[in-house]
């Protein structure tokens, strides 16, 4: 049986919003300035436990030991 054709525009338009949604959707969750924020809330986040600041410390001191070691040989 033929459909009317006013229900078939109406669920063009229908899928049409859909679509313009889950694309709004999509482009705000690829935004480039969204993906670098998280990141540097991840990372943030990382370098406040105690565990990886001290060990970075420690990797920065003994780095600074070996150049001040090496100036003088």
């Amino acid at each position: 049986m033929a459909r009317d054709p006013d229900a078939i525009e109406k669920e063009i338009e229908d899928a049409r919003n859909a679509l313009a949604g889950n694309l709004d959707e999509l482009a705000e969750r690829a935004s480039p300035k969204r993906l670098a924020d998280s990141g540097k809330e991840a990372v943030q986040e990382k370098l406040a436990d105690p565990k990886v600041k001290y060990a970075l410390i420690g990797v920065g001191a003994v780095v600074v030991l070996l150049v001040i070691r090496k100036l003088f040989r």
